[in-house]
């Protein structure tokens, strides 16, 4: 396994135990809904919650967050929408972007990052 894919599942366990403290309960990772492949399936509260993580060590190129392009926020709206044809009433997408750096690691949660 390379270092960008050990950092990255460590980023991933470092989202989930962060959603974790906030109160979510974690369902599932690395899950495929709708013929995409999503990075986690959380409940906070009545909500369903498709999670996107990103992690970067460098911000020069807009950080995380900005790493999520418009192919991507396409898929995940479709990942969404097939957790609302099996049923589930209140679904929204989040991402949790994890920044590195010399002094450790920053985690940002943005709910409702992605809306149709």
């Amino acid at each position: 396994m390379g270092v960008a894919q050990t950092r990255g599942r460590a980023g991933e366990a470092l989202a989930m135990a962060y959603l974790e403290l906030a109160g979510c309960r974690v369902i599932a990772r690395n899950l495929r809904l709708g013929g995409v492949e999503v990075d986690a399936l959380v409940t906070d509260g009545p909500a369903q919650v498709v999670v996107e993580v990103k992690v970067r060590g460098r911000s020069d190129y807009g950080g995380a967050a900005a790493a999520v392009d418009a192919a991507k926020r396409a898929r995940l709206v479709r990942a969404a929408r097939a957790l609302q044809l099996g049923g589930a009433r209140r679904v929204r997408i989040d991402v949790v972007a994890v920044e590195l750096s010399p002094e450790g690691a920053t985690v940002r949660h943005i709910r409702n990052a992605v809306t149709e």
